[in-house]
């Protein structure tokens, strides 16, 4: 490859390299959990609505819409014209099948918790389909997007894993465990004249270091840089601030004590020097943050929090006596390895948490056997990771309700918090459904089932001739538009 810095010449075929920093967990967007694997697969899978860039919502599988004054009943107008990767036309068969797929009703395990309340699926005819809720949803057509419900075919059934097929811009070629995920345009895509990218190979890459010399030698058109190296990448590249809408946290085993007293955790919040994470980990390219909740989520996001548990290393050690360990104890921090931050994080933890009798072992292990022990197995002490950003504030919010096994990797277990969940999910005035989230922000900061650090910005360096780049309130590299002028 030539060394200019555009990384690609106007004669060759629009191919784009994509830097990412770990394999999927899934290919199956049914199964997929990680934030890490929806930043690639959504470029092939899309839902009866499609996310847009301020976290509203618009439509996609679905035409149009309808809810029926009890706020009950939603009826759908499939979209014609739609054809998947293999050629087939999207049909109504495909729409219950997916549905069918993710609520167990097939014969097969419940994929996913969002549609508990969905009373009944039903069609029409060839082009409408119906849902009917138990009782009113605010949040239900955020449950519709491809991050939560992708419309996948019935005949590819059994294969969705090893090969993925959907409706997006973009089709499955091939995936090289460690290596690279390889993804071709959809001639057939429905919306015309897009995608312009012929091919989107997304590159596994762990090393932040090692992918901005990436970068620089061409090798890759498009990765997250660190802070402290944007001057290097300044002039002959192009650099972006995406705000990443996701809580940066350091968190613990509910279930596990010291860690299910309360009075521990709130020492801990007091003893980390989260400002120094910022600094020295983001180069100040973060935000700080006191719940679960970033300032990208506007009015619903609660300020002031953040200033709760500014450092105060004595008050730390007072609530460690108070609980009982007044020479505090010993315990584990595992972090995985697919992003360098999570190590260096754990770095400054175990420095502050020695100032107050609290001495932390770090174990380092792979993505893959993070997910696996850690998020899906609960079997860990402490941690730190990033919640991937959603478009909705329920979505924000809901790991944290004691009966969401899937994503309630901490084991928090709090009856007003889950009220409050569930209540928001009846109101329909938004002011009032703003107090509901506000309050189940302050929850988190009273309780604390993580520290709260900061959502912290992804920097962006790509070769300066691609355009048509895309920031979404949750981690997804859309393709769609994405093109070398």
């Amino acid at each position: 490859m030539s060394g200019d810095t555009n990384g690609q010449s106007s004669s060759q075929a629009q191919e784009i390299r994509v830097r990412i920093n770990d394999d999927p967990d899934f290919l199956d967007p049914h199964h997929a959990t990680a934030s890490i694997s929806f930043q690639m697969i959504l470029n092939m899978f899309e839902g009866l609505f499609i996310p847009k860039q301020d976290g509203s919502l618009t439509e996609g599988v679905a035409e149009s819409y309808e809810v029926s004054d009890d706020g009950l009943t939603y009826t759908f107008k499939i979209r014609e014209g739609i054809t998947f990767h293999n050629g087939e036309d999207l049909t109504i068969d495909d729409i219950m099948y997916t549905f069918e797929r993710l609520m167990g009703l097939a014969g097969g395990e419940k994929l996913s918790n969002n549609f508990d309340n969905v009373d009944s699926i039903d069609t029409l005819d060839d082009t409408t389909f119906v849902m009917t809720l138990k009782e009113p949803n605010s949040n239900f057509l955020y449950s519709l997007t491809a991050l939560q419900s992708a419309i996948i075919p019935k005949s590819n059934d059994g294969k969705h894993n090893e090969n993925p097929i959907g409706t997006g811009p973009f089709a499955f070629v091939n995936y090289s465990p460690g290596s690279s995920l390889e993804l071709k345009k959809h001639e057939g895509y429905w919306q015309e004249g897009l995608p312009y990218l012929e091919k989107v190979n997304f590159i596994f890459q762990s090393d932040d270091q090692a992918a901005v010399m990436n970068l620089l030698a061409n090798e890759v058109n498009l990765t997250g840089i660190p802070g402290h190296r944007v001057s290097e990448v300044e002039g002959n590249y192009n650099v972006s601030h995406q705000n990443n809408n996701s809580s940066l946290i350091i968190t613990f085993n509910g279930d596990k004590e010291p860690f299910n007293d309360v009075k521990v955790r709130q020492a801990i919040n007091y003893a980390i020097n989260k400002q120094d994470i910022i600094d020295s980990v983001f180069s100040g390219y973060a935000t700080p943050i006191g719940s679960n909740m970033s300032p990208a989520m506007g009015d619903y996001y609660l300020d002031g929090l953040q200033e709760v548990y500014n450092r105060d290393v004595e008050k730390a050690k007072e609530l460690l006596a108070e609980a009982g360990y007044p020479n505090g104890f010993s315990t584990k921090i595992t972090v995985s390895s697919h992003n360098d931050i999570y190590s260096s994080i754990a770095q400054i933890a175990v420095e502050n948490l020695k100032e107050i009798g609290i001495d932390v072992e770090i174990e380092v292990v792979e993505w893959g056997i993070w997910l696996e022990r850690v998020y899906s197995g609960r079997d860990y002490e402490m941690t730190t990771i990033d919640l991937t950003g959603r478009p909705s504030a329920y979505e924000v919010l809901n790991d944290y309700i004691s009966e969401n096994d899937a994503e309630n990797f901490f084991l928090f277990d709090n009856e007003e918090f889950d009220q409050v969940m569930s209540d928001v999910l009846l109101e329909s005035n938004r002011d009032k459904q703003i107090e509901y989230y506000q309050r189940a922000q302050e929850i988190l900061n009273e309780q604390v089932p993580a520290v709260y650090i900061a959502d912290y910005q992804i920097l962006w360096g790509s070769t300066n001739n691609i355009t048509g780049l895309k920031s979404y309130p949750f981690w997804f590299h859309d393709m769609k538009e994405v093109k070398f002028e």
